[in-house]
């Protein structure tokens, strides 16, 4: 039963969106994991209540904030949708939202930013706009703000980052990030975490790929293809297999099987070019081979990475963990093939290696989130150098000079100034 909103000012009935409740959540700055855990909670308050209005549902999530300690989250939940944000942000479109301080974190995050130097530098910049008694601001005076703030509280190798990720995201050219490694490297997990920091929406699985060309091709036809990645040699015509050296019959094995996914998962990348959308392709064979595949005069900016778990008792770790958490996903199958397994994270690494594809160590989560993200940074440099001018417009040219003077936090009333109470 689909529980009935009711907003009595809007005078709108509609059905209760986990999902919407999410979004609000993260805007104000709760991580994923928490804003679903609460969002669902939630959901299942209101599982036997036919009709609750707007009022009881906001309250019932305070209430939850509260419990669960998120502290810096109440003060902008609790501001109404409909009422005046304490600081609007003005969009170059000519959009009107409030400052929150959830995007600009991620913007942060999204430029290589740990979280914790992101959270720090958000509540920095925004208690000192409070400080100031800024209510309104363009999103250009924010960028250049932000900017200047980098470049004296962190570093200027951090506000350059800054400078190409906002030059990137105002020049409407596509990303498509390439994540392979083997199973149990990480990459699905690994490719929602870039997906919700990066803001993109499309994430592709060439697993997924590999399911719907087996319903296309039965098993007699392409056997090679109704296999695991790392036993695709047993269904190669070789005969004398005892012959051969194992770890290459692994290697010529993936290479058939991805060979054929390489199809699909070129119409998904060819796609994503013609829609200028961005995309994260990840799965064991998102192999460097498919950059190849991409035309040379496409606008999109392309980026590669390998995941790689170093340790064998770490890998297996993770595959045990997979049967734990996920069992359909056949964790003892894979722990039973372990040599293969390994075998072939041998060989995409070589593989990595030979193309020159950054191969990123996946031991802490966190940590492997910020490499992956400062790899896409450096790929856009070789794309965006402008300055600061050209990023964010007049602004800059009409403060720069007493940028070159004055402490950032002294200039946001200057710059601000006409936007003050």
């Amino acid at each position: 039963m689909k529980t009935i909103v009711i907003n009595e000012t809007e005078e709108t009935r509609v059905p209760f969106l986990r999902g919407i409740l999410i979004r609000n959540l993260l805007d104000v700055g709760l991580s994923f994991e928490d804003a679903f855990g609460l969002a669902t909670r939630v959901r299942e308050d209101l599982s036997e209540i036919p009709e609750i209005s707007a009022a009881e549902i906001r309250d019932k999530t305070i209430g939850y904030l509260e419990e669960g300690g998120h502290t810096e989250a109440l003060e902008p939940y609790r501001l109404s949708p409909s009422a005046p944000a304490k600081i609007q942000v003005h969009s170059l479109s000519g959009t009107l939202s409030a400052f929150s301080r959830g995007k600009h974190e991620r913007y942060l995050q999204a430029s290589g930013m740990k979280t914790e130097k992101a959270e720090q530098t958000t509540a920095l910049i925004y208690d000192q706009l409070l400080a100031s008694g800024v209510t309104s601001i363009t999103t250009c005076q924010l960028g250049y703000l932000t900017y200047l703030c980098l470049r004296q509280e962190v570093s200027k190798k951090a506000a350059k980052r800054y400078l190409v990720w906002s030059e990137f995201q105002r020049s409407g050219r596509p990303l498509l990030l390439l994540i392979c490694g083997t199973v149990g490297t990480g990459k699905s997990t690994m490719a929602t975490e870039i997906a919700h920091l990066l803001d993109i929406v499309r994430i592709q699985s060439t697993d997924m790929l590999r399911e719907v060309m087996r319903l296309m091709m039965p098993s007699r036809l392409l056997p090679v293809l109704h296999t695991s990645s790392f036993n695709a040699w047993q269904a190669l015509p070789i005969l004398d297999t005892r012959e051969r050296d194992k770890d290459q019959l692994v290697a010529d094995g993936y290479r058939t099987q991805t060979d054929l996914i390489a199809v699909p998962c070129e119409a998904v990348l060819q796609r994503a070019i013609e829609e200028s959308v961005p995309l994260i392709l990840e799965g064991v064979h998102a192999h460097p081979d498919l950059m190849s595949r991409i035309p040379a005069e496409t606008d999109a900016i392309l980026a590669h990475v390998t995941l790689a778990v170093l340790k064998p008792k770490e890998l297996k770790s993770r595959l045990r963990g997979r049967g734990s958490q996920v069992p359909q996903r056949r964790a003892k199958r894979y722990l039973n093939k372990f040599d293969s397994v390994w075998s072939l994270q041998s060989f995409l690494l070589s593989e990595a290696d030979r193309c020159d594809v950054p191969i990123i160590t996946n031991n802490d989560k966190e940590k492997a989130v910020v490499q992956v993200i400062l790899q896409v940074v450096h790929e856009l440099t070789r794309h965006f150098d402008g300055g600061p001018e050209n990023v964010f417009g007049p602004v800059v040219d009409e403060f720069q000079e007493r940028a070159e003077h004055l402490e950032w936090n002294q200039l946001v009333p200057i710059i601000c100034g006409p936007k003050l109470v």
